[in-house]
Parts: C-alpha cells; sequence; structure tokens
C-alpha cells in the first residue's frame, strides 16, 4: 500500500474531529495538507482524542479507565499482527500508508495514564518533560511521517514542536486544569517563587504565579527557538503545516505572556483575522 492510495474519510471517527476541528488553528494547518495525508493526520488526531477523552472526562474508576487505556493498547497490538479489530480499523490505512510506528501510540496512551494514575501536581521537571513527550512528542513523531520527513530532523522537530505546543497548552488551562485537581507547573518554579503548595486552586491565586508562568513560558520558547531551527534546514518533507503550528501557538504564547498570568485571567486566542494572517505569512509560504 502506498502513501498516496486515498484513506477511508468516512469513518466516523474522522467525521468526527474533523467537525470539531473546524475553524480551530489545527484545521487551519491540516487543510495547507494533501486530502491523503490530512486524513491520516485527522486518524492520529481521532486516536488522540478518544483516548485523551478516557484520561480526562472523569467516567469511571481510576482503575476502570486503566483498563480502558489497556484494551486500547491491545487492539493496537492486534492491528499491527494483522488483526483487524474494530475499535482501531480508522487507524489502519494511515498505518499502513506511512508506516506509523507502534511504539508512538504507545506512549501516547502511557501519557494518558499518567493522568489517569494520579492527578499531576506540581511535577518534576524531569516528570513533566516526560508528561510532554509522552502526549505530545509521540504525537509529532507519528505526524512527521506523514509529513514525509526522515526520522533524523523530524524527531528532532517532534521533541522541541511537541513540547512547545504542550507548554503553551498547559499556561493556557491552568484554570480549567486546577478545577479537575490538576497542576502541570514543575515544582522547581514553584519552589524559587515562594509557592510551596501542591493544591492547585491556592497555587494558581498566588499573585507570584505569574512568575512561575513566565518561566514556563521562556521555556516553550526555547523549543520553539529549536524548531524554527530544524524547519530553516529546509529538511525533506512537507513543513508547512507544523511551521503554522509553531507560528499561531508562538503567537498566543506571546499574547499570554503581555496580558500576564495573574488572577483574574482570560483565555486567550487568536481572531479569525489574524489567524489568517498567519496561515498567509507562515503557511502559504513557508
Amino acid at each position: 500500500m502506498t502513501a498516496a492510495m486515498a484513506l477511508d474519510d468516512t469513518a466516523p471517527e474522522i467525521r468526527a474531529v474533523q467537525q470539531k476541528a473546524s475553524g480551530s488553528s489545527f484545521y487551519s494547518a491540516m487543510r495547507l495538507m494533501p486530502k491523503q495525508e490530512r486524513e491520516a493526520m485527522f486518524a492520529i488526531y481521532a486516536f488522540c482524542r478518544a483516548v485523551d477523552d478516557i484520561a480526562d472526562d472523569g467516567i469511571g474508576s481510576r482503575p476502570e479507565r486503566h483498563v480502558a487505556l489497556t484494551l486500547w493498547r491491545n487492539d493496537l497490538d492486534a492491528l499491527y499482527t494483522g488483526g483487524s479489530p474494530p475499535r482501531v480499523a480508522f487507524l489502519k490505512k494511515a498505518v499502513d500508508a506511512y508506516g506509523l510506528r507502534k511504539t508512538d501510540f504507545l506512549t501516547v496512551i502511557d501519557g494518558m495514564d499518567m493522568d489517569v494514575a494520579e492527578d499531576i501536581r506540581a511535577p518534576s521537571l524531569g516528570t513533566l518533560d516526560l508528561y510532554c513527550d509522552r502526549v505530545a512528542s509521540a504525537v509529532g513523531r507519528l505526524s512527521i511521517k506523514v509529513f514525509g520527513m526522515d526520522e533524523e530532523p523530524g524527531f528532532a522537530l517532534a521533541h522541541h514542536l511537541g513540547r512547545a505546543l504542550q507548554l503553551t497548552n498547559i499556561l493556557r488551562d491552568i484554570d480549567e486544569d486546577a478545577c479537575i485537581g490538576r497542576l502541570y507547573l514543575p515544582n522547581e518554579y514553584l519552589g524559587e517563587a515562594g509557592i510551596a503548595t501542591s493544591d492547585p486552586l491556592e497555587a494558581i491565586s498566588n499573585p507570584a504565579i505569574d512568575r512561575v508562568c513566565r518561566k514556563v513560558a521562556a521555556l516553550a520558547h526555547e523549543h520553539y527557538r529549536e524548531a524554527k531551527r530544524v524547519m530553516a534546514g529546509r529538511p525533506k518533507g512537507r513543513i508547512r503545516t507544523p511551521n503554522l503550528m509553531g507560528a499561531v501557538y508562538s503567537q498566543i504564547l506571546s499574547e499570554m505572556e503581555k496580558t500576564g498570568w495573574l488572577p483574574p485571567r482570560h483565555r486567550v486566542s487568536l481572531g479569525k483575522w489574524r489567524l489568517l494572517r498567519i496561515v498567509i505569512a507562515d503557511g502559504l509560504f513557508a
């Protein structure tokens, strides 16, 4: 089976994520891709949404959610040994067409299982980095296969851009995460700012939280710069999509830095016309 083979865009899992993503910066980035590649990316995204919902929807006990994730692992094992479990059938054409690695799918599940095992609260920098690798950079390692990139530059891009995007999302969602008992800001930065508690709501109510978030933002910017350096080398493959994702989310991060993280906070988003300008400047002409 070749990469040019049409993927099944009628799969309900793929239709659902297309509808959900419509109008988002993610969807704008996907629109830059040829249809076959776009459908493969939506298949990856559908998988990520499915396992993320298990970790985040709060339905069932922690052991029950762990079992649900284990069922996904088992079905992936079956898929890669020639089986066709219905749960993962929507992935098969993308896996076959682009050589997507089972280990990367399993790593994503490992990341979701970190949230299932316990609510992450003030992790060490090492644990935070591991979490970002599992829930974001592993998705990047799947994506670069669809982009047609060689593994060396592709995995370097996935490493840095995945971490940059995930850290940006953490900073964007600190209130939502705190409301479900999670605090992804690193313990080392909290301690340096004099925040001794790991209680999410208490920590993010402390005025020193702005100092913590700015340090995380600086770390994210480092990863954006490294991702941009990889893409500036003009590696083989289609890099317009990751270039656009980096441009949009780094701009969102910069907007958050302007307003800061002192409570009360407001979720930052880019308007339609600003997003269009970024698409033209950093997507179409990358």
